[in-house]
């Protein structure tokens, strides 16, 4: 399934999620990634999906989610891997703006040096971009870029970006403690979107099992001092810290939609009890899914995770 959900997210109420790229093909590997690491590293752009098959997903997902009473704020761009490396995904923002609702896309920041994907993204109507430093050193210990990247050109993509686009910008900054933290490493940051002006500048932590085992997030202190310091700089900023709730939607095909959801949204424990009460279904369905290498069971803080299986494109079952 290319579409799942909705989902409920932080910044977006419920959003309808597009899966428009395979597992996991990314320009970076991020230590904190919620999917793991980078199965196949990948700067060139190429098509994945026919745009009419991602138009025909999302308006039979749209309808399902109508007719049953669940509630869409968004449509968004949030797939196994980087968004823009579909070099069709202009094509399909406005393919399926047609179906009426705002359409949101979550980008990495990796190819926004080249014209033809800020071109693509201006059609959307809320982008999120990445700064999680713009120190080159720190840069590449937190998001593993692909070898060829380079910051700068990155941080004058986002900036040509800033200028062009009148659509709803926020940014976002993921902060791992003891890599890009620090006072003068956050000020650095904090500078340097101010001068983009976005709309919401937004300090996010690991809030579920890392790529990394290491990977943690920074203690109170250092995160009441992060805020403060985006703070003097800008008038909107939002911790997103907390967790999203367990208004899941469901299809009836409790398998699918575990299987669905948990390839790009992990579910706490809680969260995975609540729908299979709603579906009216057993736990014996995720141990099912346990035992047959389908989900992934994680530790993360005080609480218990399930993650979807990702194989690379051609391994089998």
């Amino acid at each position: 399934m290319i579409t799942f959900g909705p989902v409920p997210s932080r910044r977006l109420g419920r959003s309808l999620g597009i899966n428009h790229i395979p597992p996991k093909i990314c320009t970076y590997s991020c230590v904190y990634c919620q999917l793991g690491r980078t199965l196949k590293m990948q700067v060139a752009r190429q098509g994945f999906y026919e745009p009419s098959t991602i138009r025909a997903e999302a308006e039979d997902r749209v309808r399902w989610a109508v007719e049953r009473g669940e509630s869409i704020d968004y449509l968004t761009f949030v797939p196994d891997g980087e968004p823009t490396l579909d070099i069709a995904l202009g094509q399909e923002i406005e393919l399926v703006k047609s179906l009426g609702l705002p359409v949101a896309v979550i980008t990495n920041s990796s190819l926004l040096g080249q014209p033809g994907v800020r071109q693509a993204l201006m059609a959307a109507d809320w982008v999120s971009v990445k700064v999680d430093s713009v120190e080159e050193a720190v840069w590449r210990q937190v998001d593993r870029p692909h070898r060829s990247l380079t910051l700068s050109s990155i941080l004058e993509g986002i900036a040509a970006f800033a200028r062009e686009y009148d659509g709803e910008l926020v940014t976002e900054t993921m902060l791992v403690s003891g890599v890009n933290d620090g006072e003068e490493s956050l000020r650095a940051t904090a500078d340097w979107i101010a001068g983009l002006d976005p709309d919401w500048a937004y300090l996010a932590v690991p809030t579920r099992p890392p790529a990394e085992p290491w990977v943690q997030a920074p203690d109170e202190r250092v995160l009441h001092g992060a805020y403060q310091i985006f703070r003097d700089r800008m008038d909107q900023v939002e911790y997103l810290i907390g967790y999203e709730g367990n208004a899941f939607a469901f299809t009836g095909h409790v398998e699918q939609d575990l299987l669905s959801i948990t390839a790009v949204h992990p579910m706490r424990e809680d969260a995975v009890s609540e729908y299979l009460a709603r579906a009216q279904s057993e736990w014996a369905v995720v141990d099912r899914l346990v035992a047959q290498g389908e989900l992934v069971e994680l530790e993360h803080g005080s609480h218990r995770f399930y993650l979807r299986k990702l194989r690379a494109p051609g391994e089998r079952m």
